[in-house]
């Protein structure tokens, strides 16, 4: 665990973009066998917000991060870097943020992607931190953006039912006492590497007649390891974390968790003594989007008018890899 030192750094802006087109449960239990009462029981996810054929993950980002940059007051040539989370990028390379970075005319910025499964998103909001803090940047774009669903294989109904599109943003800058970063921790379990992936079409299983009839280009889980494993892992580091921010649980007035399982994060907030009332939840109208869903969740937390001065947020995630962490901010 580490304390940011250096420039403060706050949280001048959010925005937020998902695609108009909503897949329901109901319709999802017309294409595989499942059912909205199955899929809300173990996921609470009800609707999910699908792109459209060509919709790509630059242009939601760019959606995102142009809103993010109005919300903040702040002009294009004004951002110093953007970075961009996501773990369906339109191509490996170029990546997505210096096509966003041309979309929105930032001319003086610099651009990079950060792929780190679900955690993506933390991991991105520490970097620009750092960054900042240290003096390197001043304004820095920070964007989840996902297009999963050409990557999900819709007669799995395993994983179908739990992604969505989407994307969230952040403009990070130097505080002038209006808010700052205080901690982060960033981890990961490599040994356990193999239980969310997609593994076709680069080095390790080069695209092939046999690599697509074997599906995989497409996302596989292994869901009760997953579950095992979050259930194990998150709840005793956040505990940790909080007490060696000096912090307890109950200190934080909202809980932004990973958009992924109604009932992971459920259980995590019980077993930390968290009340459902400090826990923002919106998956059962996104569903699982991936890198960006901590991003949406803040900006949709602000648009409600929830964000008060002296306030502490806590941000958390985990996803393939296995990677998590978390980054505490206080208003």
């Amino acid at each position: 665990m580490a304390f940011f030192q250096g420039v403060p750094v706050t949280i001048r802006g959010s925005g937020m973009y998902v695609p108009s087109k909503v897949v329901t449960n109901e319709e999802l239990s017309k294409i595989v066998e499942t059912s909205d009462e199955w899929i809300r029981e173990r996921t609470g996810i009800r609707r999910r917000h699908i792109a459209e054929a060509g919709e790509l993950t630059s242009a939601l980002a760019e959606r995102a991060g142009r809103a993010a940059l109005e919300n903040a007051g702040v002009s294009s040539s004004e951002v110093d870097m953007i970075i961009v989370a996501t773990n369906s990028p339109d191509t490996l390379f170029p990546g997505v943020a210096p096509k966003v970075q041309g979309l929105l005319g930032a001319e003086k910025s610099g651009a990079f992607d950060v792929q780190s499964g679900c955690t993506s998103g933390v991991y991105s909001i520490v970097l620009a931190v750092n960054g900042i803090a240290s003096g390197i940047w001043r304004n820095v774009l920070v964007i989840g953006a996902e297009v999963l669903s050409p990557l999900v294989d819709w007669t799995d109904r395993n994983t179908c039912v739990l992604f969505g599109d989407g994307a969230g943003a952040m403009l990070l800058g130097p505080s002038n006492g209006e808010g700052r970063f205080l901690s982060a921790e960033l981890r990961a379990d490599g040994t356990k590497h193999d239980q969310i992936t997609l593994l076709g079409g680069l080095i390790e299983n080069p695209a092939s007649l046999e690599s697509i009839e074997q599906k995989k280009h497409f996302v596989a889980m292994k869901g009760n390891d997953v579950f095992k494993f979050v259930n194990r892992v998150i709840p005793p580091f956040l505990k940790d974390f909080c007490e060696d921010s000096g912090l307890s649980a109950d200190a934080i007035d909202c809980w932004f968790f990973h958009q992924a399982n109604q009932r992971i994060i459920e259980r995590a907030a019980e077993r930390l003594g968290i009340a459902p009332e400090r826990v923002f939840i919106n998956l059962d109208e996104y569903g699982n989007t991936s890198a960006a869903s901590v991003f949406i969740a803040l900006s949709e937390y602000m648009k409600l008018g929830r964000l008060h001065p002296g306030q502490r947020l806590l941000f958390t995630a985990f996803g393939a890899g296995m990677t998590y962490g978390g980054v505490i901010y206080e208003s």
